[in-house]
């Protein structure tokens, strides 16, 4: 495989044209594969005899949109999702570009796959920078070929410079995040009554608290939409997340932790990243793992053992939850608590709180890039309580370990 084209355009009619302008002598075969169309080249070179062979693999979204859905209405965009997770990973040296790599992401309706089966085309390097600057394209490109431009895995622009690769590296300081009207326009139009509201409702807490709004942030998904955790999961998500965090903070031992994780039949809901840090509990880790009382603040919430989040400007408390409403602690349990929760806060609060935090992440993501602090709110707060309430909504269908705070 050469390289992956990806673009906001989409009907194979057309960009099979495009491909096909680009290789005027070429003997064209078209074939289809399950949610493949498969473009098959063959040039012969008259002087020396030879053949060059190129198979292209193309695939487009079942419905072509400006955001990565929810529910996956084909293989694209369950490749899509994987693909903003992997780059999400990534570290940068240009925070800016990545976060705008991460937008453009969602505005991609097609791929296709250029797989050089035999015989080196003179000119293919200008021929993918042809097809590249023309769909206004991002390429994931493997190392050592023709467009290479890193040792690793990468991701060029359509003018085949470096977007970022696995060691974080950039040569561009802007990137194009193209968005067709048609789908903005039609995905507006079917907004539905509380996405209107929440989002009305929520840029006005924003507005009262000198937080920048952006007023075109998508809405998150409507309440129809929406699937929420069961009660039964969250109680036992937040019962190992609790017995987690006791390490965290020097409570109890790795091995108590473990043993009362095994003993009380919740290994099985302990995550295999919590897993890991059990067995390797360092300082560092120690110190990220701490941050998750923020999402156990906010899964009791969802519980209804507190009442309020309160606003992201001060850390949680747990100590503040009656020892009674709490899932974990010694000689406690936590199958009690869990048995107990048959109910959880309405879709509507949840989704209220979710939108919330995506819009005040938004604004730390913002200041962060500008090189400056916000003020009045504290991003790792809004990150980790946006962590919790994206798990809640079922956001992208992605478990504990891999969810994506968007913003």
């Amino acid at each position: 495989m050469i390289c992956t084209i990806y673009s906001h355009q989409s009907g194979f009619d057309a960009i099979k044209e495009i491909i096909i302008s680009n290789f005027p002598e070429g003997n064209i075969v078209i074939s289809k594969e399950e949610e493949s169309d498969i473009i098959d080249l063959e040039i012969k070179d008259g002087i020396s005899n030879s053949t060059q062979k190129i198979k292209i693999l193309y695939r487009e979204r079942a419905e072509p949109s400006y955001q990565i859905p929810e529910i996956n209405d084909s293989a694209l965009t369950a490749n899509l999702k994987g693909l903003y997770g992997f780059v999400y990973s990534l570290p940068t040296v240009n925070e800016k570009v990545k976060n705008l790599f991460l937008q453009k992401i969602q505005t991609l309706n097609s791929e296709f796959t250029i797989i050089q089966e035999e015989g080196e085309i003179a000119d293919l390097k200008t021929i993918i920078a042809n097809i590249a600057n023309e769909l206004d394209a991002v390429l994931f490109v493997q190392p050592d070929v023709v467009i290479s431009k890193s040792s690793g895995q990468h991701f060029l622009d359509k003018n085949l410079d470096l977007i970022i690769d696995t060691e974080g590296n950039c040569e561009i300081d802007e990137l194009d995040v193209r968005i067709n009207s048609v789908y903005f326009d039609a995905d507006q139009n079917e907004l539905s009554e509380d996405q209107q509201l929440r989002k009305e409702k929520n840029e006005k807490i924003l507005e009262e608290n000198a937080i920048k709004i952006n007023r075109n942030l998508p809405c998150i998904e409507s309440e129809e939409e929406t699937t929420l955790r069961t009660p039964k999961e969250i109680a036992q998500r937040v019962s190992a997340l609790a017995v987690v965090n006791l390490v965290a903070f020097n409570s109890i031992s790795t091995e108590e932790a473990t043993e009362y994780l095994q003993n009380y039949n919740l290994w099985d809901f302990t995550t295999e990243n919590e897993k890991e840090f059990l067995v390797n509990p360092t300082d560092d880790k120690k110190a990220n793992e701490s941050w998750k009382c923020e999402g156990i603040w906010v899964l009791m919430w969802a519980l209804n053992k507190i009442e309020t989040l309160d606003f992201p400007d001060e850390f949680c408390d747990l100590e503040n939850i009656d020892p009674d409403n709490y899932p974990v602690g010694q000689d406690k349990d936590p199958n009690i608590f869990i048995d107990s929760i048959v109910s959880i806060r309405s879709k509507s609060e949840i989704l209220d709180a979710n939108d919330l935090y995506y819009r005040f992440n938004w604004a730390c993501v913002d200041e962060r890039i500008n090189g400056r602090e916000i003020e009045g709110i504290n991003p790792g707060i809004v990150y980790e309580r946006q962590y919790a309430l994206n798990w809640l909504i079922n956001y992208m269908d992605q478990d504990w370990d891999s969810v994506s705070c968007d913003t």
